[in-house]
């Protein structure tokens, strides 16, 4: 079994020797964009949305593998179901907030709603960015974002480092989290509406809708097969324009809390580490605990979005996910 993972991580660098494109990340303003060579890979957007969204997404080729709307509602036909579901972001639907008082609740949720829109919603407010770092086919770019009440309370800061490869027949965005508990006790509620998620292209749903497929690192397929699961990636993929393309959510291993995927056949895919017995995720069926951070502690995730060619097999994705590991060493 080494030496397989062995030949296929070489198979991957010697794909990539020709393919690999210098990367580019400009900072404009209220986006920041992920270019390989002449291509947009992502546009990361950090004003006029309630969180920072990264949309568009391009698999190689600039094929959109992330819905439009409602940021552009003029493809005909596209869905425009839960409008907080915008092509790809980091929150949580839970975030209880000790010792501060809020103005706003939303029914169902105890502290602060940073998943939906609904009035009285949280907003993940981008205070600070850094000069993009390149070097290659390697790029970094350094955040800070305030997580705060509906009337503008902070109630926790957040560091967030965008890492960007370019792997020739993929590209991959690696998100560093660190969530820091810097003005009162942090606790993250029960919910399956969080955290590193993405809404798929219409056209790769694994509905009736849609002609693609959800498979995770087990094989499990579609709905039915990975939601509620626990796994260290999620793949969705299918044909978009006659081109077979997907997008993958990896999570780290040595993240303090692994992911249950809320992954749903209609489009939906998120990593969620904080969804224990009332999200109702078959895998922490039993668990009650909840994360809690005493006021000045650190909690880190590190996530990666690949965007592909082909699907979760001929793409590659479980090489990808070793590859996404490897370059760890680089981030730091």
């Amino acid at each position: 079994m080494r030496i397989l993972l062995t030949l296929s991580c070489l198979l991957l660098a010697v794909q990539a020797v020709h393919a690999q494109e210098k990367v580019r990340i400009v900072v404009a303003n209220g986006h920041v964009d992920f270019l390989a060579g002449k291509e947009l890979a992502g546009r990361y957007h950090i004003k006029n949305y309630a969180k920072p969204i990264l949309w568009p997404l391009h698999a190689p080729g600039e094929v959109p593998v992330t819905r439009s709307w409602p940021m552009d509602k003029t493809k005909a036909g596209e869905s425009t179901d839960h409008p907080h579901q915008k092509s790809a972001w980091f929150c949580h639907g839970d975030v209880i907030a000790e010792g501060i008082e809020l103005t706003h609740k939303i029914r169902g949720v105890e502290g602060v709603d940073f998943w939906s829109e609904a009035k009285g919603h949280g907003k993940i407010v981008c205070t600070k960015v850094g000069k993009p770092l390149v070097k290659g086919t390697h790029g970094r770019l350094t955040s800070h974002n305030e997580w705060q009440t509906a009337d503008g309370t902070k109630i926790m800061d957040e560091s967030r480092n965008i890492h960007f490869y370019d792997f020739g027949k993929a590209r991959l965005l690696v998100f560093d989290i660190d969530l820091v508990a810097s003005v009162c006790p942090i606790t993250f509620g029960d919910t399956k509406e969080g955290a590193m998620g993405v809404r798929i292209n219409d056209d790769i749903r694994a509905d009736k809708r849609g002609k693609g497929k959800i498979v995770n690192a087990e094989g499990k397929v579609n709905e039915k097969g990975c939601w509620g699961q626990r796994s260290v990636w999620c793949d969705y993929s299918g044909p978009i324009d006659g081109k077979t393309v997907g997008l993958a959510i990896f999570a780290d291993p040595k993240n303090a809390i692994a992911s249950c995927w809320h992954s749903r056949d209609y489009g939906l895919m998120t990593a969620n580490p904080f969804g224990r017995k009332r999200a109702q995720f078959p895998a922490v069926k039993d668990r009650t605990d909840l994360v809690r951070l005493k006021k000045g502690e650190h909690l880190k995730f590190r996530y990666g979005i690949l965007l592909h060619v082909g699907d979760a097999e001929t793409g590659m994705v479980a090489d990808y996910y070793q590859r996404f590991l490897q370059v760890r060493k680089d981030e730091s």
